[in-house]
């Protein structure tokens, strides 16, 4: 069994009148990869946002690496949740890059802030992870000079240098033409095969089916199907699931 890195119980979340996020509870194992899919607007981005600390919870409790961020609706103190925040790396769907800074820069600039390391060590790391991601001879370029695929793989490399102990993509391949969503999911794959705790928000089936160890099926801010991804994908037991899958791969 391996040790849990988070653990989230009852979360409710609602915008005004409008429930997003309705007493859900899961748990990810350290190095494990988890995919959350489901319909749009289901409130798969706002629990990855909640997890994360981007969006308050109205109620329910998150522990990361058994740090408490959340309980029972409460706040950990500002200091707890600074450290928590150096736990998560998180990869946007629009790459979220500095356009005045070089991609090595988009690299240092995080981890000379919030990590304090010297620029000689902050720029080696950064060109340890520009080689990792195959774009070692762009550290001198802006990201409107990258293509998309580029660019999402900086925003990686960024997320990676913190040294973050849990991953989470929002639709990492959603800005993306279909042509280079194959570099982005690569990346992805080889940090599954380096044991990367990483959970996914993705409408990419087959690639969740190949890589996720789960997949949680979302709808309507509830959970309504999870387990492991080959056997959810492929052979889903709830007809909503069966529904929503059906279009990924039904026949032409």
């Amino acid at each position: 069994m391996c040790i849990e890195i988070i653990n989230a119980a009852g979360l409710c979340k609602s915008y005004g009148k409008l429930p997003v996020l309705k007493d859900l509870s899961f748990t990810v194992g350290q190095g494990e990869v988890v995919a959350i899919i489901g319909p749009s607007g289901s409130g798969k981005s706002t629990l990855l946002r909640a997890v994360t600390h981007l969006e308050p919870v109205d109620r329910g409790t998150i522990t990361l690496a058994n740090m408490v961020m959340v309980k029972d609706g409460v706040y950990a103190e500002p200091e707890v949740l600074r450290r928590l925040r150096l736990k998560m790396g998180l990869v946007f769907q629009n790459f979220n890059l500095f356009p005045h800074f070089s991609c090595l820069q988009n690299i240092t600039e995080a981890q000379r802030r919030v990590l304090r390391r010297k620029k000689p060590e902050a720029e080696e790391r950064a060109r340890e992870l520009l080689k990792k991601m195959g774009l070692a001879e762009k550290a001198l370029s802006y990201p409107w000079e990258l293509s998309g695929g580029q660019q999402q793989r900086i925003s990686i490399a960024r997320a990676l240098a913190l040294e973050p102990e849990v991953l989470f993509f929002d639709e990492p391949t959603s800005a993306l033409d279909p042509e280079l969503t194959g570099e982005i999911l690569k990346v992805i794959r080889d940090l599954a095969a380096e044991k990367m705790t990483m959970v996914i928000v993705t409408h990419e089936m087959a690639f969740a089916r190949e890589v996720a160890d789960r997949v949680l099926f979302m709808d309507g801010g509830v959970f309504i199907e999870e387990g492991p991804a080959f056997e959810v994908i492929e052979n889903p037991r709830q007809e909503r699931t069966k529904t929503f899958l059906k279009r990924f791969f039904s026949s032409p």
